[in-house]
């Protein structure tokens, strides 16, 4: 893969989301993209913190049930609470594939992950998760015979509803009874400020899903206690949390694939 080489002054929404959760690897560009960002909604930052907490908490209850092997899809920059350090504290061995379609993103990670062993950073598109599964790369890591864990958090709101809902029900499909799938998708009100919101994001076009859509995008899966919440209130096989509602947040969810 002809790797592009890093443009420290063109933003990159991976490095946005390292500067709000804490992390070193950003640049002046991004923290400036990340303010603006934030002048359009404040709770931006909150949100990507919040949404890291749950993946924190969720892979941690997957690998305190015995899996071993984690494919984070569009997973960013392996910042701050990333999947293979929680995924080995709470499963020691565990091995982990990012997996990014920016190459950047992927060769940035590289060089991050080039001394943590059992942990790959892959190209490869969400919307073709065919083509991730079959990587050679990935099969030399990631048994799929076994159960695994797929992680599709913060990425199912960059496709329309149908086409969110295809790409959650390829990777179920290819896993092992047993399996879990761990979701979060960003939701809010459509109005006039989520359309120069989505302009300032230029990762993709960002769309709104209901409860219900997201609902299916768990198909195949039966949904871990209190089920699909509110991102900041998720804790495995705990009841569901009362909260005050929000205009933006991230809902979640874990669900097991039933044998």
């Amino acid at each position: 893969m002809n790797m592009e080489r890093f443009d420290t002054a063109r933003p990159n929404i991976a490095r946005v989301w390292d500067y709000w959760l804490g992390g070193k690897d950003n640049f002046a560009a991004d923290r400036e993209l990340a303010r603006t960002m934030l002048e359009l909604y404040p709770a931006s930052a909150q949100m990507a913190r919040e949404n890291r907490q749950f993946l924190g908490r969720a892979v941690a209850y997957v690998a305190g049930r015995g899996i071993k092997q984690f494919i984070d899809v569009g997973a960013g920059l392996p910042t701050a609470l990333n999947t293979h350090d929680v995924a080995c504290r709470a499963a020691p061995g565990a091995k982990v594939a990012y997996v990014d379609n920016d190459p950047v993103v992927v060769a940035h990670a590289q060089a991050l992950l080039a001394k943590a062993p059992g942990v790959i950073a892959l190209p490869g598109d969400l919307r073709d998760p065919q083509a991730i599964l079959a990587d050679p790369a990935l099969s030399r890591l990631v048994s799929l015979a076994e159960p695994a864990c797929v992680l599709l958090s913060g990425v199912l709101h960059f496709l329309d509803a149908d086409a969110a809902r295809q790409v959650a029900t390829a990777f179920t499909r290819a896993l092992a009874a047993g399996s879990y799938v761990i979701i979060s998708v960003g939701t809010g009100e459509d109005n006039p400020l989520s359309a120069q919101y989505r302009a300032a994001y230029t990762a993709a076009r960002l769309y709104f899903h209901s409860p219900g859509q997201i609902l299916g995008f768990f198909d195949g899966l039966a949904l871990v206690p209190p089920g699909l919440v509110p991102a900041r209130g998720w804790e495995g096989d705990a009841p569901a949390p009362r909260l005050q509602p929000r205009q933006g947040t991230f809902l979640a969810g874990v669900g097991r694939k039933k044998p």
